[in-house]
């Protein structure tokens, strides 16, 4: 059954000047070691790392529509621990990684469907939250 539904939009220009602040803490403070790696294999990897920018906040979202009516299960949310990794033929998946993890785990069983797309100066993600009991 679908409980969440998220969708996300990044200005890339915005997104890549961010990226290009050299006192700025953002990518380590929210992108993975393997997400990093992985867009930097091919392609534009500000296109890339805003796709999964807003996929996180996309995640977010159908996680918080999910749980419409109860407080916030997290108080913060350390993006790292929502990755999004492609397989060896492309197709982005969420993993999720300690409390944000656990904090879903708590209500049941889920799975997320993402969707990425980047086009002109625009990212977007949209993210299906099914419950599986």
């Amino acid at each position: 059954m679908i409980a969440g539904l998220g969708i996300d939009l990044v200005d890339v220009a915005l997104f890549r000047q961010q990226l290009a602040d050299p006192a700025s803490t953002f990518v380590s403070g929210t992108f993975t070691d393997a997400e990093r790696a992985e867009v930097g294999r091919r392609g534009d990897p500000a296109l890339r790392l805003a796709a999964r920018f807003a996929a996180k906040e996309a995640f977010i979202k159908a996680w918080s529509s999910a749980n419409r009516g109860q407080a916030p299960a997290l108080a913060r949310v350390d993006m790292r621990e929502i990755e999004v990794r492609c397989d060896e033929w492309g197709r982005p998946a969420i993993r999720l990684h300690g409390a944000v993890r656990d904090a879903l785990a708590v209500r049941g069983r889920w799975r997320s469907q993402v969707s990425l797309t980047h086009d002109g100066g625009a990212a977007a993600a949209v993210v299906v939250l099914e419950a599986l009991g």
